[in-house]
C-alpha cells in the first residue's frame, strides 16, 4: 500500500513547545500507511500583498511543502484565545497570491494541547474559521482538545495514559479514514505549489 504523505504544522515556535510534544505522540499513535513531514513556519518574514508578484525562498518553500503532501495536521496551542500570530502569519502566506490558495481542498484536521482545562479549544475554532475561508476540507469529528500534562506526555511522544493513548490513536485513526475519504472525490493535484 502506497503511504499517504501528511505535512503538519506546529503553531508553536517554542523551543519547548507542549505541541511539539503532542505531534510526536500522535506520529508515534498513527496507522503505519501515513508518512509525517513538518512543514515549517518559523523562517518566514510577515506577509504582504507586496510579496505576491515575487515570493521569497521560504515562502515558495512553504507552498511546495504543501503541494507534495497529500492532508495537513494542524497542532497548535492556543494564544489570547486565537490562532498563534507565526500559524496564521504561514497560512496567509500559503493561501496566496489571490487564486494560488495552496489549501484549497486538502485534507487537514486539527489538534492542540495546553495546560488548561479548555485545551486550545477557542484557538481551534478561529483556526476552523481561517481554514473554511482558505476551502480547506476539515475533519470536523472526534475533536481533540487536550490537556497537557508531563506525566502524560514524555517527550519523546509517548503516551502513559491509557484513555489518552486510545484516544488520540483513535483520532489518527479517524484522520486516516477521512484523507482517504476526500482523496477518493478530489485527488490531490500533481503539481508545485510555487507561485
Amino acid at each position: 500500500m502506497t503511504a499517504l504523505k501528511v505535512g503538519y504544522f506546529v503553531g508553536s515556535l517554542s523551543s519547548t513547545s507542549i505541541n511539539r510534544i503532542l505531534s510526536r505522540a500522535l506520529i508515534r499513535l498513527a496507522p503505519d500507511d501515513l508518512e509525517f513531514t513538518e512543514i515549517p513556519i518559523g523562517d518566514l518574514p510577515l506577509y504582504s500583498p507586496d510579496y505576491d508578484s515575487d515570493y521569497p525562498p521560504t515562502a515558495r518553500a512553504l507552498k511546495d511543502a504543501i503541494a507534495a503532501v497529500d492532508a495537513v495536521l494542524f497542532v497548535t496551542p492556543e494564544y489570547n484565545r486565537s490562532i498563534p500570530g507565526a500559524l496564521k502569519n504561514a497560512i496567509d502566506w500559503a493561501s496566496r497570491p489571490w487564486g494560488q490558495n495552496s489549501f484549497d481542498h486538502i485534507p487537514a484536521a486539527v489538534i492542540g494541547a495546553s495546560v488548561g482545562q479548555i485545551g486550545t479549544a477557542m484557538g481551534q475554532q478561529s483556526l476552523r474559521g481561517v481554514l473554511s475561508f482558505c476551502n480547506a476540507r476539515q475533519m470536523t469529528s472526534p475533536e481533540a482538545y487536550i490537556q497537557y500534562s508531563p506525566e502524560v506526555f514524555h517527550d519523546d511522544g509517548e503516551v502513559t495514559s491509557d484513555s489518552t493513548r486510545e484516544f488520540l490513536t483513535a483520532f489518527m485513526a479517524e484522520f486516516r479514514t477521512y484523507i482517504g475519504m476526500v482523496l477518493t472525490v478530489l485527488p490531490r493535484p500533481q503539481e508545485s505549489g510555487t507561485p
